[in-house]
C-alpha cells in the first residue's frame, strides 16, 4: 500500500513522544534530546565551516525560541536515525561523488563560456567594425559581471525551492542566452545576451558549494571542494584554448554553439542524475506526504512541521539577509576587507591575463590562433597541479597544527598553504613580462603563465576556506561579500588591459602587477597568522 493512499495505517497516539508511519518516517512531537539526534540537528542544520552560500541560519538558532517546539499538539519531523537513507549526507559514496562531479561540471561549463570569446574578439571586433579596444574586451569580460549580480537572487531562490530545481532552471536560461549570442547580429546585442547568459551561469558558483555542503560532512569534504573550486579557475583555461582552434576553422559564433552543446549535455546528466539535497525541502516534502496519509484532528494534532518552519524560512527575511548581510559584513569585518580586495586583485589578474595571452603568441612569437590557444594549458597545469597538491596537504596541514594546540583547530590552521601561492604570483607575472620576446624561447612565459596559475588557486583554496572556518554560521555571507568583489574586478581589469599593455609594454606592465602582489599579497598570511585570532575575537560575526 502506498504512503499516499487516504487508508494507508499508521499509529497514533497523543500522549506517545513519536508516531510511526509503515516503518517509513519517524515524526517527533517535540525536537529530539538524545545525543545522536542533537548531532543529526547539528548535520542538517547549515554546516559550520561550510562552502555553503546563503545558508546560514535556516534552523533554529542556540538561544531563540522556536514556537513550534513548545507546542504539544504539532509534530516536529526530522531524520529518522543514524542511517536514513533520505539525509543526504547518509547516502552511498557513489552517490555523493556522483552529485559532486554533476555540480562540478555545471561549475566548469559556465566559467568556459565567459573566456571563450577572448580569442575570437578580432573576429567579433571586424564583423561588426568595434573600433574601441574597450568595447571589444567588454564582450568578454561583461559576462563575470552578472556573475556579481545572479548569486544575490538565485541563492535565496535555491533556499526556498531547493538547489536541483533552481539550479536546473538557471542553467536552461543560461543555455537559451548563450546559444542566442551565436545569432547576434550586432554589439548591442551581443553583449545584452552574455550578460543574460551569465546571470544564469552563475547559479553553479552560488549554489553548488551548498550541494557540497548538503553531502559532506565536515571531515569527509576536502577532496569534493578541491575539485569543485578548480572547476571556476579551469574552466577560463579550457575555453579559450579551445576556442583558439574553434575561431581558426570556423566563425566566433561556434564559439557559443559548441558549448550550448556540451551544455546541453551536462543538463541532461542534472536532469536524470542529480537529486534534491537541501534539508528543509526534502524535510518538508517528507511532512507533506506524512499530512496526505494522516488524520489530524482523530490523532488530537494540529498540524505537521519541520524543525525549519520558522520566520526565517519565510522568503522576505531569506532575501533581506541575501543582500543586506554580504555588504554589512564587508563594511564592519576587517578579515573580509583585507582578503576580499586581494581576492578580488588575483580574480581580475587571472582574467587580465586570460585576454593579454593571445596577444603575445600571435603578435609577438607569430603563431597562429589556434596554436597560440594551446599555451593556456600552461594556466591550466599549474592550476590543477596546485591544486591536487594543496587539496592533499591542507587538511594535514590543519591536523599537525590542531593536535599542537591540544586538537583545538584554529581557521589560521589554514593559512601556510597561501604562504607558497603569495611567491608563486609574482615570480610568475615577472617572469612572464620579461621573457615574452621573440629572441626568448616560448616555452619560458609558459613557465611563468604556470607559476601565475599555480599562485592562483594556493591563494584562492586558502582564502576560502580561512574565512569558512572563521565565520562558522555566517560564511555564506562573508563569500557572498568576497564573490561579489571578485567578480566586480574580473569584469573591470580586462578593460585597461589592452590599453596598459600598449602603452608600457609587457615587461613594465607585468611589473607593476607583480608588485602590487608582493606589497598586497607576501605580508597577508604572516599577518594572519600573528592577528588573525585578535581580530577574529574584536568581530561581531566570527568564530571566537
Amino acid at each position: 500500500m502506498s504512503l499516499h493512499e487516504p487508508n494507508a495505517t499508521h499509529d497514533l497516539d497523543p500522549q506517545s513522544e513519536t508516531l510511526t508511519l509503515r516503518d517509513d518516517f519517524t515524526i517527533f512531537k517535540h525536537p529530539p534530546t538524545s545525543d545522536f539526534q542533537d548531532r543529526e540537528k547539528r548535520e542538517t542544520r547549515p554546516p559550520e565551516a561550510d562552502v555553503v552560500e546563503y545558508q546560514e541560519d535556516l534552523s533554529p538558532s542556540e538561544g531563540r525560541t522556536n514556537t513550534l517546539e513548545s507546542d504539544s499538539n504539532v509534530y516536529i519531523v526530522d531524520w529518522d536515525g543514524p542511517d536514513d537513507a533520505q539525509n543526504p549526507k547518509n547516502w552511498r559514496k557513489n552517490e555523493k561523488w556522483g552529485a559532486t562531479l554533476i555540480i562540478s561540471a555545471f561549475t566548469f561549463i559556465s566559467p568556459v563560456s565567459s573566456s571563450m570569446t577572448a580569442p575570437a574578439t578580432g573576429q567579433v571586433a571586424q564583423q561588426f567594425g568595434i573600433t574601441n579596444n574597450v568595447v571589444g574586451a567588454l564582450i568578454t569580460s561583461v559576462f563575470i559581471c552578472a556573475y556579481a549580480f545572479g548569486p544575490l537572487m538565485l541563492g535565496p531562490l535555491s533556499e526556498i525551492f531547493g538547489r536541483s530545481r533552481v539550479l536546473q532552471l538557471a542553467n536552461l536560461w543560461y543555455l537559451a542566452w548563450n546559444i542566442g549570442c551565436g545569432f547576434a547580429q550586432n554589439t548591442g546585442q551581443l553583449i545584452a545576451f552574455r550578460f543574460l547568459a551569465g546571470l544564469g551561469g552563475s547559479a553553479p558558483l552560488s549554489i553548488g558549494g551548498g550541494v557540497l555542503g548538503d553531502l559532506w560532512r565536515p571531515e569527509e569534504r576536502g577532496q569534493a571542494i578541491a575539485l569543485y573550486s578548480l572547476a571556476p579557475l579551469l574552466g577560463p583555461v579550457i575555453g579559450p584554448a579551445a576556442a583558439s582552434w574553434v575561431a581558426q576553422r570556423s566563425t566566433w559564433r561556434w564559439c557559443f554553439w559548441s558549448t550550448g552543446i556540451v551544455d546541453g549535455f551536462v543538463q541532461v546528466l542534472g536532469l536524470l542524475f542529480l537529486k534534491e539535497t537541501f534539508a528543509p525541502v526534502l524535510l518538508e516534502r517528507k511532512a507533506g506526504r506524512i499530512r496526505q496519509s494522516m488524520d489530524l484532528e482523530t490523532g488530537g494534532y494540529r498540524a505537521v512541521r519541520t524543525p525549519y518552519d520558522n520566520a526565517d524560512r519565510e522568503w522576505r527575511n531569506i532575501l533581506k539577509k541575501s543582500l543586506t548581510r554580504p555588504f554589512a559584513l564587508f563594511i564592519r569585518e576587517p578579515i573580509v576587507q583585507v582578503l576580499g580586495l586581494y581576492m578580488a586583485f588575483a580574480y581580475g589578474l587571472l582574467y587580465l591575463f586570460l585576454t593579454s595571452l593571445p596577444d603575445i603568441f600571435t603578435g609577438v612569437y607569430g603563431e597562429e590562433i589556434g596554436i597560440a590557444g594551446l599555451n593556456y594549458f600552461a594556466l591550466g597545469i599549474g592550476l590543477t597541479g596546485a591544486s591536487q597538491i594543496n587539496a592533499y596537504l591542507l587538511d594535514r596541514i590543519y591536523h599537525y597544527f590542531s593536535k599542537k594546540n591540544g586538537d583545538t583547530g584554529k581557521p589560521e590552521y589554514r593559512l601556510p598553504s597561501m604562504v607558497p601561492g603569495t611567491i608563486f604570483l609574482p615570480v610568475g607575472l615577472f617572469l612572464t613580462g620579461w621573457t615574452s620576446r621573440a629572441s626568448i624561447h616560448w616555452i619560458v612565459p609558459d613557465i611563468g603563465i604556470a607559476l601565475v596559475g599555480a599562485g592562483m588557486i594556493l591563494i584562492f583554496q586558502s582564502i576560502q576556506i580561512y574565512v569558512i572556518d572563521a565565520f562558522t554560521l555566517h560564511a555564506a555571507s562573508a563569500l557572498a561579500a568576497v564573490a561579489f568583489l571578485r567578480s566586480l574586478a574580473g569584469f573591470g581589469f580586462p578593460l585597461f588591459a589592452p590599453a596598459m599593455y600598449s602603452a608600457l609594454g609587457y615587461g613594465k606592465a607585468d611589473s607593476i602587477l607583480g608588485a602590487v602582489a608582493v606589497v598586497a599579497g607576501c605580508p597577508a598570511p604572516w599577518l594572519l597568522w600573528v592577528y588573525g585570532e585578535r581580530i577574529r575575537h574584536a568581530s561581531r560575526y566570527a568564530r571566537k
